[in-house]
């Protein structure tokens, strides 16, 4: 009787959170001290769009370096990889584009000057505890202004301290090498000032001479093979430093503040395309992004909730280039930006909720060509961004939001996007959810697409976007099994949609407006965990998307109803792997992954000239973890691409063959 109460117990306290952010929660409890009880019962999910998430041990037995990689295991996500630990990397959600993807960093949009794009490759997994991906928006209205805004959110939650009972501070560290003179050294510490403040910092090194065996072949249109050959790639290595810290207090059990300080310094090579026997490029490039970002949240009165970020941000880029074959180049640019967001959420009734938000961002670039000595350029913006919201839940049948968001730059009138979340549970008692929702999303050309290099285009249109989406999905936990499935069908139509590709040299990109693109597709989702005898656990996650995005702009173009540049038909990823736990609390795991990119077109116009090889990858790891009094020692090895396929995600940019990484970690 004992033992069903105190059960209970805990699903009334996880049915009653469901509108607390799941990564703050957890905190919140070990920072007063209150120990986890695994349950089999979980309570029924509550998000109206139920989003993709990776964490704690999860992510952390990928095959997955930085969040990049491991953002290539949802579905409907399209990662462009230029290759190595150096490579640039940006996602891009249903076919969208990638400046339709906001990354959140601790609940603030990130921003780079590079490429207009936030290169995700360059945020390591190492101090990561959580990502989720949302289409739409998150499921609750008590968010910043801009976030309304995308078409698709991602999510990137750092590690929060925890401590028990008399403990004061943590220390952590590891030691990452493999393939390539791949050294990855970091270190970290955690430190509880007082009872509900605590300070965490993190450092982290990365380097790699990017120095990795391809095979470059090419088959011509009637079979006959153009050329084969093999080569080493050349200036792809890489020198970076990644410094964090973090103020974090939990002051009450509504409120808590936090301040977040990242510095990130990297000089690179950008190795190029593979053209015309070119086999090394003189380009380099260094970055240094800084910024300090401050949240603050409290709750009045069980009915009203304020929110209030702020955030500064300096980004420097410098990309030269005296390769004879290339345009000369030597060119710096400094982005500056302010940003304030000010939301509030007040209950009406238990059943109603309303939010208000504004958000202001204020730009700065300064673009210097140093090759001329007088050519200094200067660009600003001012950004607001208002949004009013509701939601409704009646009883466990329906929830419903509606939100409309203003969004107003300089020299432009202001445009309302609004959008609507529906979601339905026919069967209370059962975790089955048919979920809805139409939105529209606005957005202006950056910067970079604008004035970035003298192959920006400064007369590019902003980007309307219309979502549709509807998706089932359906959960069961026992004490056997833990299985999800998620289905569901989108319909995207773009105007003016604004597409972005390296042409020759990897920084210098290619932008122009498309006209009109509609992009259909599927996405199917599952994840599985079955509990067997002995302590051994099988986890199983499954993903697969299929879709259509074509150019239908003008039918009297040669590529009108074609796929659009860089978009496969079919792609999905398989991850499986087994868990073994002693009795004294060891674990071991063994996990194998695959993943698999369909054919597609690197032009706008789908010809056999044009056309893209599908690729997959094999990945296989294994590890164990070890307790022994306070420590905590962890040993992973990895073998990825493990039948070296040969394989581009970006034509005539060669990805690494078979590959080994290695790490030994530890925690005090």
């Amino acid at each position: 009787m004992i033992k069903r109460l105190f059960i209970l117990c805990i699903s009334l306290c996880a049915c009653s959170a469901f509108a607390t952010n799941e990564a703050e929660l957890d905190s919140l409890f070990r920072q007063f001290n209150v120990e986890e009880v695994e349950v089999t019962a979980r309570a029924l999910n509550k998000d109206i769009i139920i989003p993709q998430t990776l964490k704690g041990a999860e992510l952390q037995r990928l095959n997955a370096l930085s969040v990049a990689d491991a953002l290539r295991y949802f579905s409907g996500v399209q990662l462009k990889d230029y290759g190595g630990v150096g490579g640039i990397k940006t996602i891009n959600i249903r076919s969208m584009g990638s400046q339709h993807t906001a990354v959140y960093y601790n609940g603030v949009q990130l921003g780079n000057a590079q490429n207009g794009q936030v290169d995700l490759g360059r945020f390591s997994l190492d101090n990561m505890e959580q990502i989720q991906l949302f289409n739409g928006q998150k499921s609750d209205i008590f968010q910043s202004a801009r976030e309304f805004g995308a078409a698709g959110n991602v999510y990137l939650t750092t590690r929060r301290p925890y401590f028990k009972e008399g403990e004061r501070v943590h220390v952590h560290g590891q030691l990452r090498f493999g393939s390539f003179a791949l050294a990855n050294p970091n270190v970290g510490v955690d430190i509880k000032l007082t009872e509900t403040l605590s300070l965490t910092m993190d450092a982290e090194y990365v380097y790699s001479n990017g120095k990795y065996p391809f095979r470059y072949r090419r088959v011509l249109p009637n079979g006959e093979t153009a050329y084969d050959t093999t080569a080493v790639r050349q200036n792809g290595d890489i020198n970076a430093v990644r410094v964090e810290a973090g103020l974090h207090d939990y002051y009450s059990s509504t409120g808590f503040f936090r301040i977040h300080a990242y510095n990130y310094w990297s000089e690179r090579g950008v190795p190029g395309a593979i053209v015309n026997n070119v086999w090394r490029n003189g380009e380099r490039l260094w970055d240094r992004n800084t910024f300090v970002q401050a949240e603050w949240k409290d709750e009045w009165f069980n009915r009203w909730s304020t929110r209030v970020l702020a955030k500064w941000a300096n980004d420097y880029t410098h990309y030269q280039n005296y390769d004879e074959r290339l345009l000369p180049a030597n060119n710096e640019y400094l982005q500056q930006e302010l940003y304030f967001s000010f939301a509030n959420k007040i209950q009406v009734f238990k059943w109603w909720d309303l939010s208000l938000a504004y958000d202001y961002q204020y730009n700065v670039l300064d673009r210097d060509n140093l090759l001329v000595e007088t050519e200094t350029e200067h660009f600003n913006r001012h950004s607001h961004w208002l949004s009013a919201a509701t939601a409704f839940n009646i009883k466990e049948y329906v929830r419903a939001q509606a939100s409309v968001l203003m969004t107003a730059v300089d020299n432009h009138a202001p445009r309302v996007t609004p959008a609507v979340f529906f979601s339905f549970r026919p069967y209370p008692a059962i975790d089955l959810s048919i979920n809805a929702f139409y939105k529209q999303s606005y957005r202006y050309p950056t910067f970079n697409d604008l004035y970035y290099t003298d192959l920006g285009n400064a007369s590019l249109r902003p980007e309307l976007a219309r979502q549709h989406s509807i998706e089932v999905a359906y959960r069961k936990a026992t004490e056997q099994f833990d299985l999800s499935l998620n289905a569901s069908y989108y319909y995207n139509r773009v105007t003016d949609k604004i597409i972005a590709y390296p042409k020759g040299q990897q920084f210098r990109w290619t932008m122009l407006n498309l006209g009109t693109v509609k992009i259909n597709g599927v996405d199917a989702k599952a994840d599985a965990s079955i509990y067997l005898p002995l302590r051994f656990v099988l986890r199983t996650r499954l993903n697969y998307t299929y879709q259509t995005a074509i150019d239908v702009t003008d039918p009297n173009d040669t590529y009108y109803g074609h796929q659009i540049p860089y978009i496969p038909w079919h792609s999905g990823s398989v991850v499986l792997g087994l868990d073994w736990q002693s009795r004294r609390g060891d674990h071991y795991g063994l996990n194998y992954s695959f993943i698999y990119v369909g054919q597609r077109y690197c032009q706008q116009e789908n010809t056999i000239y044009n056309y893209v090889q599908p690729w997959y990858t094999h990945d296989l790891s294994v590890y164990a973890e070890w307790a022994i009094n306070r420590w905590w020692l962890k040993a992973n090895f990895e073998l990825n691409n493990m039948l070296g396929q040969d394989y581009e995600v970006i034509q005539n940019y060669p990805m690494p063959k078979q590959n080994v990484r290695c790490t030994l970690a530890f925690r005090y």
